[in-house]
C-alpha cells in the first residue's frame, strides 16, 4: 500500500508568494498620497509695523493646512522684501520667523512670507515695516592744518546702517556761513576720500549721509581745521618795454619771491607753454607780426596755483608779404606771374630799398626778387610763399606770406566717342559717351548731331563722363554727330565725329517688313504638288529670324533662322487641308517683329482630273446631242408616215377594233392592266385566225402610234359623256405582201374626242386633260407593244 507523506522543502530562498504581497503592499503605499490643503498664511510684525532706528523686529510666518494624514508635511518659507527674496527656510512645523537685529532704516520696506507644502504655494499679505531715524555718522580728518589747497583725507561713517548710503561733506567759516565741500556715493556705510580746503583761515568740517528712500541723517561731529594761505603769487617783468616794433627781443621775467618751497612757474601765451621753471624764469625772443597778446605768468605748488597776468604790443614796421599769381585760371603752356608785395608802414625805420624779396616752392628757394615769371608746366605746380627782409636801425627781421598753390589746369585732349555696350540699334535710342583722357575740370562737352540736335553735358568730378542719349533711322546718320570739348575759354575746343566711333561698335539695324510669297505662283497650284512659301526682308542685319503662322488659327507652323534675307516653308503634297491665309513675321537681333500682309492659298484641282472630267462632258453632250439628233430624225420620220395611215373595215384581213361608248366608260374606270389586255386579246384571237392559213412572218410587226387631232363636234349629233371621249383604234397591215408600204407597219391612233360644250367653253382646262390622258395612252400603248411582241412571237411558233 502506498502512503503519501508530505516533504519540507530546504530551499533557503523565501516562496514566491512571499514576494507577491510584498510587492502589492509596496505598490498600494506608493500609490496613496497625502492630500494637503493650504487654508491660510500670515505674516506679522513683531513688536509693530513702525518701530525706531535700533529696534530688534521679527517676522513671524504662520501656515494653516488641512490633510488627510496624521503626519506633518514638510514647510517652505520664502520671506520677501519688495517682491525680493532675502530668506527661505525648511520646516516640518507650521510657522517660522526671521529676525532683524536691529532694524535700521535700511530695513523699512514691504515684507511678505510665501509658503510651499508639496506642489501647493500661498503667499501672506504684504506687511510694510517702516524703521524711524539714522544713526548718526561720524566724522575723522588725517590733519587739522593745512595749507590753502592743501587736501586732507576725511573719513565719515555709520556703522550700523545697511545699504548704499551718500555722503555729504560741510564747510562752516567763522562768519556762520556754510558750503558744500563735496558730495561721494558709497555701496557701504562709510566713505574715505580728499577734500582740498582753500578758504584761509579756520572753519569747520562735519558730514551727513543720505539713505534713498527715507531721507537724510543728523550731522556728525564738526572738526575743526585751520588753513594758512601762501603767498606763491608770481612777479613778472617785461623788458625793455611791453610796446615793441616788429624785430625788436625782449625778454620776460618770471618769480615767485619769498618762498623757501619748490614751486613751479609757467610761461603762457594763448594757452601755450613757452617755458617752464622752478620759482624764476626769463624768456627772450624776437618779436614778430602776431606776437601781440596777453602773457601768463603762472606759479604752482601743489593744487594751489596763482597767476600774473601782462599784455604786450608788437607794432609791424612792414606790413606781412603778399604773394599774387596771374593768370588766375591758369593752364599748362601759359605764363606764369607771381608777385610779392608789402606795404612799409613805418618809413623812417625802413626804406624800400632795404627789402630784399624771395620766392620760394615748397620751402626751397626758386628765386630772388620780387617778381617771378616763368612758363606753366605740371613740373611748376607746387606750394609757393615769399619772403621780404626788413632791416631797421635796431633789429633785422624777415616776414613771409602765406601759401598759395600753383596748379596748372591741362588743356582738354581730343575726346573720344564711342557706344555705351558696344551695340547701336537703329531707330532705337542708345548712349553716346564724349570723353577726353586728359583735362582739367570742369570740362564742357557739346553734342551736335542731325535735325539740329544740341546738347550740353559739363563734367565736375573725376572718371566722369558724357553721356548723351540720341536716336539714328540710319547708319549714314551717325557721320553727322560731332562732339566738342573744351574746359579753357580762350582755347579752341577739340572735336570727334561719328566716322571716329571704334570699330568694334556694332550696328544693328531693324528688319524691314517681311513679304510672304508662294512658288508656285497662287493661281497656279495645285493639289499633289510641293508649295514653298517665302518670307523675304529688303534690309536689316542678320542672323533673321523667320516665323510663318496660319492666319486662321494664328498659331505658328514653322520657324527658321538664317544669315539670309529669305526664309523658305515647303509644304509638301499640298490638298485642300491647306486651303487659307498664311503670313510670317521676321525678326532678327534689334528685337523688332514685323509681320506680313496675308497669303491666301486656294488649291485648285489637279490638271489629270480636270481633262478627266472635261473628256467625261464632252462624252455626255456628244451622247446628247445624239440622243437628240435621233429623236427628232425619228419624229420626223413618224411625220412624213402619218398621212398614211388609215382605218381598215372589218371584213379586211386585219380587223378592226372599235370600243363602243360603253366599253370606252368601262375602260376608263378600268386600270390600263385591264384595258390592255382587252384590247389585246382580241388583237391576239385574230392573228391565230391568220395563223392558220399563212406561213409565219419573217418579221414581226411594228406598230406606230400617232396622234389624231378630232374636228369639232357635230351639235347636232348626241353628246358624249365625259370620261368615254377616247376611242383606240389598231389598223394592221397584212402580212402577206400587202401592195401598199404603209401596210408594212400597224399603227395605233389616239383620239381625245371633247364634248362640244367643252369645246365651246375654251378648253383651258382640257389642254391638261389632254396631256395626262396622252401620257397614259402612251405608258399602255408600250405595255401593248410588249405584249404584241410576245404575241408575234408565239404567232411564229
Amino acid at each position: 500500500m502506498w502512503r503519501f507523506v508530505p516533504r519540507l522543502s530546504m530551499d533557503p530562498r523565501p516562496p514566491n508568494w512571499l514576494f507577491f504581497i510584498t510587492g502589492l503592499l509596496h505598490w498600494q503605499c506608493a500609490t496613496v498620497q497625502t492630500t494637503y490643503i493650504i487654508d491660510k498664511v500670515g505674516l506679522s510684525l513683531l513688536p509693530g509695523s513702525s518701530v525706531d532706528s535700533g529696534t530688534n523686529v521679527t517676522l513671524l510666518c504662520k501656515v494653516t493646512i488641512s490633510h488627510d494624514s496624521a503626519s506633518e508635511p514638510t514647510y517652505r518659507f520664502h520671506f520677501t522684501k519688495n517682491d525680493q527674496e532675502i530668506i527661505q527656510l525648511e520646516t516640518h512645523v507650521d510657522r517660522a520667523s526671521y529676525d532683524l537685529l536691529p532694524a535700521r532704516a535700511a530695513d523699512t520696506g514691504s515684507y511678505g512670507c510665501h509658503v510651499t507644502v508639496q506642489q501647493k504655494r500661498k503667499s501672506s499679505q504684504e506687511k510694510t515695516l517702516t524703521v524711524t531715524g539714522l544713526e548718526k555718522p561720524i566724522l575723522h580728518l588725517n590733519k587739522t592744518r593745512v595749507f590753502e589747497s592743501e587736501e586732507v583725507v576725511a573719513r565719515c561713517s555709520a556703522p550700523s546702517e545697511k545699504g548704499s548710503l551718500i555722503f555729504y561733506f560741510h564747510q562752516r567759516f567763522r562768519s556762520g556761513d556754510t558750503q558744500e565741500v563735496k558730495r561721494a556715493m558709497s555701496s557701504g556705510n562709510t566713505l574715505e576720500t580728499r577734500l582740498a580746503l582753500k578758504h584761509i583761515g579756520d572753519s569747520h568740517l562735519y558730514c551727513e549721509y543720505e539713505l534713498p528712500l527715507v531721507g537724510r541723517s543728523n550731522y556728525s561731529n564738526q572738526v575743526q581745521v585751520l588753513v594758512k594761505g601762501m603767498n606763491i603769487t608770481p612777479v613778472m617783468n617785461i623788458l625793455p618795454s611791453a610796446e615793441v616794433y616788429e624785430g625788436e627781443v625782449i625778454e620776460v621775467v618770471c618769480k615767485v619771491v619769498g618762498v623757501d618751497m619748490n614751486v613751479d612757474v609757467f610761461l603762457i601765451k594763448d594757452r601755450k607753454i613757452l617755458k617752464r621753471a622752478s620759482v624764476s624764469l626769463s624768456h627772450r625772443f624776437r618779436t614778430q607780426e602776431g606776437d601781440s597778446g596777453e602773457l601768463v605768468c603762472k606759479a604752482e605748488w601743489g593744487s594751489l596755483q596763482k597767476e600774473t597776468y601782462h599784455t604786450i604790443t608788437v607794432n609791424e614796421l612792414i606790413s606781412k608779404p603778399r604773394l599774387t599769381v596771374e593768370p588766375p585760371d591758369l593752364f599748362e603752356g601759359d605764363i606764369l606771374r607771381m608777385t610779392c608785395s608789402v606795404s612799409v608802414h613805418v618809413p623812417e625805420r625802413i626804406q624800400n630799398n632795404s627789402l630784399k624779396y624771395s620766392i620760394y616752392k615748397d620751402h626751397k628757394e626758386v628765386y630772388q626778387g620780387r617778381v617771378y615769371n616763368t612758363l606753366a608746366t605740371a613740373a611748376k605746380n607746387g606750394n609757393y610763399t615769399c619772403k621780404v627782409q626788413a632791416s631797421s636801425p635796431s633789429s633785422s627781421f624777415v616776414k613771409e606770406s602765406t601759401v598759395e598753390v600753383v596748379n596748372a589746369k591741362v588743356p582738354v585732349s581730343k575726346p573720344t566717342m564711342r557706344v555705351v555696350g558696344g551695340t547701336i540699334v537703329l531707330e532705337k535710342p542708345f548712349q553716346l559717351i564724349c570723353h577726353s583722357e586728359e583735362g582739367s575740370l570742369p570740362i564742357s562737352y557739346t553734342l551736335h548731331g542731325p535735325k539740329n540736335y544740341k546738347k550740353v553735358k559739363v563734367v565736375t568730378r573725376p572718371r566722369e563722363a558724357a553721356i548723351f542719349k540720341v536716336t539714328v533711322n540710319k547708319t549714314s546718320d551717325l557721320s553727322n554727330f560731332l562732339c566738342h570739348a573744351t574746359n579753357h575759354e580762350k582755347l579752341p575746343p577739340e572735336s570727334v565725329t561719328g566716322h571716329q566711333l571704334p570699330v568694334s561698335t556694332v550696328i544693328i539695324e531693324p528688319v524691314s517688313k517681311p513679304v510672304l510669297t508662294s512658288d508656285p505662283d497662287m493661281k497656279d497650284i495645285t493639289e499633289r504638288h510641293d508649295v514653298t512659301l517665302y518670307c523675304s526682308v529688303d534690309r536689316g542685319s542678320p542672323p533673321f529670324t523667320f516665323t510663318w503662322y496660319n492666319a486662321d488659327t494664328r498659331a505658328s507652323i514653322t520657324s527658321e533662322t538664317s544669315f539670309k534675307r529669305r526664309g523658305a516653308y515647303v509644304i509638301s503634297d499640298v490638298g485642300t487641308q491647306h486651303n487659307g491665309g498664311y503670313y510670317c513675321v521676321s525678326n532678327n537681333p534689334a528685337n523688332t517683329t514685323k509681320s506680313s500682309a496675308v497669303l491666301t492659298i486656294a488649291v485648285r484641282m489637279a490638271g489629270w482630273k480636270k481633262a478627266l472630267i472635261a473628256i467625261t462632258c464632252l462624252l455626255l453632250v456628244v451622247a446628247l446631242i445624239l440622243v437628240i439628233a435621233f429623236k427628232k430624225h425619228l419624229i420626223s420620220f413618224k411625220r412624213k408616215r402619218g398621212p398614211e395611215l388609215s382605218v381598215k373595215s372589218a371584213g379586211t384581213k386585219m380587223e378592226r377594233l372599235s370600243l363602243t361608248q360603253s366599253e370606252v366608260v368601262h375602260m376608263a374606270n378600268a386600270t390600263p392592266s385591264m384595258m390592255g389586255k382587252s384590247v389585246w386579246s382580241e388583237h391576239v384571237s385574230g392573228s391565230e385566225s391568220e395563223n392558220d392559213h399563212d406561213v409565219i412572218a419573217p418579221k414581226t410587226p411594228e406598230l406606230d402610234y400617232a396622234e389624231v387631232q378630232i374636228k369639232q363636234a357635230d351639235p347636232s349629233r348626241a353628246q358624249v359623256k365625259k370620261g368615254t371621249d377616247t376611242t383606240y383604234s389598231e389598223v394592221r397591215h397584212p402580212t402577206h405582201g400587202a401592195p401598199e408600204a404603209a401596210d408594212s407597219q400597224a399603227s395605233v391612233e389616239y383620239a381625245e374626242l371633247n364634248h362640244e360644250a367643252e369645246a365651246q367653253s375654251g378648253g383651258g382646262g382640257n389642254h391638261d386633260d389632254d396631256r395626262t390622258v396622252q401620257e397614259e395612252q402612251r405608258d399602255e400603248t408600250r405595255e401593248d407593244d410588249g405584249d404584241t411582241n410576245d404575241d408575234t412571237g408565239g404567232a411564229g411558233e
